[in-house]
């Protein structure tokens, strides 16, 4: 039986693509092999991949001037792999910190080398908030200015666009991508694990201005260098082929549905019943500022602790799976991304409803 998993990553994901990957998964294309044991070099996986990175440069409507690449290591790689890149030790990188993965990915900073300063920190709010739109100064000689549009845990989204002028910005985007239409001109990086919304874990895309390639230093990790990968079309090692052929299949099902906007539309209708549930409710409560709220992941907590343990094993044998709250933070967490459904969204209302007749 399939449940309604809210799970923070990896993620629910589509069962139309899941459906098409499990028809194919043993004679994929008629070869006789799974897309799992096909070579990355042949000539079947090449035009897979050159498929899925036109797939994604259409859906996300990226402009001319960008490349693409398909990566290893996960968002967390990318903390250090962006400092490699774009930087010389010394080098001023403005960084906003606003929850637990602006922070690891400031500490990533610091370990190479670079002058950080953090032109805001929301410690203040226990990271429940984002800055103010005109609450900070960027430094015009920084090399880049990085921010975590979604942070996953504390389920705090920014509802813009950081202003950062001539300075190139650096965007975590792991939990939002793909969630909405962006502005791609907007970034000179923006990188992603793909586990929430884009495939399985294994798998990271980066989307980087081509003025920003060929400056990696010294003793970059080849598999970490931007100029390499892109010139190999991210096949100087052995890519995440799996990711990369699930990644084709979700962003056709996206497309399907009518692209980011419909997308948008089907995630504000998701959050935006959670959110009136929580805000209407005595027994439960969101503990994060309505201007930040994220659309992905919503915590909310229960008016006796006590009974957190309860209601995440009688939320499971409902069939509502992964609702515990990330380890640092406590309470519950339902994270709706792209393939959750608004009936998921729903399913858990009522069952909140009936814990709370039940315990309150």
């Amino acid at each position: 039986m399939r449940v309604y998993n809210f799970s923070a990553g990896p993620a629910m994901l589509p069962i139309d693509a899941l459906n098409v990957a499990q028809s194919e998964l043993t004679d994929w294309q008629s070869s006789g092999m799974s897309v799992l044991e096909v070579s990355h070099r042949s000539k079947g996986f090449v035009a897979c991949a050159a498929e899925t990175e036109a797939l994604l440069r259409q859906v996300m409507n990226i402009p001319e001037g960008y490349r693409v690449l398909f990566l290893q290591g996960g968002a967390t790689g990318q903390f250090d792999a962006i400092p490699l890149n774009l930087t010389a030790p010394g080098a001023k990188v403005d960084f906003f910190k606003t929850g637990q993965w602006s922070t690891k990915a400031i500490k990533a900073a610091q370990a190479q080398q670079l002058d950080v300063t953090v032109v805001a920190d929301r410690a203040e709010s226990n990271y429940t908030d984002t800055p103010a739109a005109d609450g900070f100064t960027i430094d015009s000689d920084a090399a880049y200015v990085h921010y975590t549009p979604n942070e996953t845990i504390g389920g705090v989204e920014f509802s813009y666009i950081p202003q950062t002028g001539e300075v190139p910005l650096v965007a975590d985007m792991s939990s939002t991508i793909l969630s909405r239409p962006i502005d791609v001109s907007r970034y000179g990086l923006i990188y992603a694990g793909a586990q929430k919304n884009m495939g399985p874990s294994g798998l990271c895309v980066v989307i980087v201005r081509e003025d920003l390639l060929g400056h990696a230093r010294p003793g970059t990790p080849s598999i970490w260098n931007y100029q390499a990968m892109a010139e190999a079309d991210s096949m100087l090692n052995t890519p995440p082929t799996f990711g990369i052929y699930l990644l084709g299949l979700i962003l056709k099902w996206v497309k399907d549905l009518g692209g980011l906007s419909a997308m948008a539309e089907r995630n504000q209708a998701k959050a935006s019943a959670l959110y009136g549930y929580l805000d209407a409710s005595d027994y439960y409560r969101n503990p994060v500022a309505i201007d930040s709220r994220s659309w992905m992941n919503v915590p909310f907590l229960q008016a006796n602790a006590d009974l957190d343990k309860a209601f995440v094993e009688q939320a499971t044998a409902a069939g509502l799976t992964n609702l515990g709250g990330h380890r640092s933070v406590g309470g519950m967490r339902a994270s709706i991304y792209n393939a959750m459904p608004l009936e998921g969204v729903q399913a858990l209302i009522d069952f909140m409803t009936d814990f709370e007749t039940r315990n309150g």
